[in-house]
């Protein structure tokens, strides 16, 4: 097996990853360098389909405010967003758009170069910043991939799995193990800060807006390591996923189309937002979501339809060009014809357990964008904030890690020396094709954890789960790519539906048939790897503790 040691690792190659990867090189004299490791190519990453844009609280959008988006976010958030957090974010939203453009990123302006705002669901103004009309992750994505790839002082792993945290008895995270899906090698990599920026759970559901990758790998690293999670029952389920099924996943189409004055109708082009919610089709996402997907169950529709024909078609496709031009690669003309949409998984509010500067509950593991949980969020996500939360908290974890002495470990414990041990020994398997088994899950977490939840259909999922994870076989070490993804999938599943089953009420995307009623006192949800058997033992005999477990987190903010 290799060994090799770095002063900082990231795994993740998404906009989070990269800018944070940027953001240390640049800031920090790291004398044993940089790793970004991505388990696909380097690219390839969940913000790539982010079409929306960001957030951009900022100085010349006299129109705005931190006041007025910090407001926003605390009422999209259910009663579970942090203020403290919301705040900070928002008011470092000027200086960190500032900053990506000094790397390359270009937002879309308007005939006089000034940047161009759009409008999104739950938003009191225009702030949302955008690029390439519809493509802004994608265009994010690529001036800072360009900018990685051409720093001599950033080494990058592709087609690399991390597989465990090297974690001691004190509870100090000192390295991670990684597997190469393409030479099938393990190698161990010591470091004092790995910085996980792996992205969200899409693929756990059947239908899905992320890619292939988005399988939760960052959040079974850091629950199998011991570390703390919080508010795993809250998936974004976007409300307008293009009804036409991809290989892995479904088309966005971005909530911008009707921030842009696109309605949703019936097949008979009949609106029907105005029963559900009074700012109909700019209402917050949940609850757009649901309005949709009741309106398919009532009336057994595989769909329902965005009407967009009532914007310009040259506004049309100058705005969403990437948007129009998928659509009519399936025969249908968003100026003339309405679109077929659907709700699908999109976003994990939840996650590993952080503050702004990314620390964990586990000593030198961080974790930045969709993988954790700071808290601006809450139960149901602002529209484009979490572009903004990716670079913001990419930013601190940088400034944070500038004051450290970043040297791996000259020694290691018998705890890390049993993990090595463990990828160490020779096994002869023969591979599993997961792809099966795969959908199999996400069925379950479609019917049993998704839009619409309750006692009965989450029970269900939890034993569907445990009879998958029997059939799999696996329980440490695997030998491929997908094995693993597999793995951490059932993980971050059996995670979501005990989450789910212990918050007997409905807030935000978390909506129970069988608790309607919103408490009065908001909570966060917390758990660790240590207490999810008893948690599971009392899910049934009714002895679940009234109160939430509670972890401090240091947070200088």
């Amino acid at each position: 097996m290799k060994y090799s040691k770095y002063s900082a690792i990231i795994i993740g190659s998404g906009i989070s990853g990269l800018y944070a990867a940027l953001k240390i090189e640049q800031q920090t004299h790291l004398a044993d360098g940089v790793l970004l490791i991505t388990k696909s190519e380097l690219g390839e990453s969940n913000s790539k389909y982010a079409q929306g844009g960001m957030v951009g609280v900022l100085k010349e959008n006299k129109s705005d405010s931190t006041e007025s988006h910090i407001s926003d976010t605390i009422k999209a958030g259910a009663g579970l967003s942090e203020l403290n957090t919301v705040k900070f974010i928002s008011e470092n939203s000027d200086k960190v758009v500032k900053d990506l453009l000094n790397f390359g990123v270009e937002f879309d302006r308007d005939e006089n170069n000034n940047l161009t705002f759009t409008l999104e669901a739950a938003h009191s103004v225009r702030r949302i910043l955008h690029s390439g009309g519809d493509a802004t992750g994608r265009k994010i994505e690529e001036a800072l991939v360009k900018k990685v790839s051409e720093n001599q002082n950033i080494d990058v792993y592709e087609e690399t799995v991390a597989v465990e945290l090297l974690v001691n008895m004190a509870n100090e995270c000192k390295g991670v193990i990684v597997f190469n899906d393409i030479t099938k090698e393990y190698e161990v990599i010591y470091s004092s800060a790995i910085i996980l920026a792996t992205g969200g759970i899409g693929q756990l559901y059947k239908y899905t807006t992320n890619p292939i990758g988005a399988t939760g790998d960052g959040m079974a690293l850091a629950y199998n390591a011991g570390a703390v999670m919080q508010d795993m029952e809250f998936v974004q389920f976007h409300p307008t996923a293009l009804a036409i099924d991809g290989e892995e996943n479904r088309f966005l189409i971005s909530e911008a189309v009707r921030g842009e004055g696109a309605k949703l109708v019936d097949a008979d082009g009949i609106e029907f937002m105005y029963r559900y919610h009074e700012k109909r089709e700019l209402a917050p996402r949940d609850i757009v979501t649901r309005a949709n997907y009741n309106e398919m169950l009532s009336k057994k529709l595989d769909n329902v339809y965005l009407n967009a024909t009532c914007i310009n078609a040259e506004k049309l496709a100058k705005r969403f060009p990437t948007i129009s031009k998928k659509c009519l690669e399936n025969g249908i003309d968003i100026s003339k014809d309405f679109i077929p949409v659907a709700p699908a998984a999109h976003y994990m509010m939840g996650g590993i357990k952080t503050n702004i500067e990314g620390e964990t509950s586990i000593k030198g593991l961080y974790a930045i964008g969709e993988v954790s949980s700071t808290g601006l969020h809450g139960g149901n996500r602002l529209a484009s904030n979490s572009l903004l939360e990716c670079v913001v908290c990419a930013y601190e974890v940088a400034n944070y890690l500038k004051t450290l002495e970043l040297v791996p470990p000259k020694q290691i414990d018998v705890c890390i020396k049993d993990i090595i041990e463990k990828y160490s020994d020779e096994i002869y398997l023969e591979e599993i094709d997961v792809t099966q088994m795969k959908k199999n899950l996400q069925n379950i977490m479609w019917d049993g954890a998704g839009i619409f939840r309750s006692e009965e259909t989450l029970s269900k999922a939890l034993n569907d789960i445990e009879d998958l994870r029997s059939a799999f076989h696996r329980t440490n070490k695997c030998i491929s790519r997908a094995e693993y993804e597999f793995r951490n999938m059932l993980t971050v599943a059996e995670m979501v539906v005990i989450s789910a089953l212990r918050r007997k009420e409905s807030r935000g995307a978390h909506y129970r048939t069988d608790y309607l009623q919103t408490d009065e006192k908001a909570r966060h949800s917390c758990l660790t790897r240590s207490s999810l058997e008893d948690l599971k033992k009392s899910l049934y005999t009714n002895e679940i503790e009234k109160e939430p477990i509670y972890y401090r987190i240091n947070n200088n903010k």
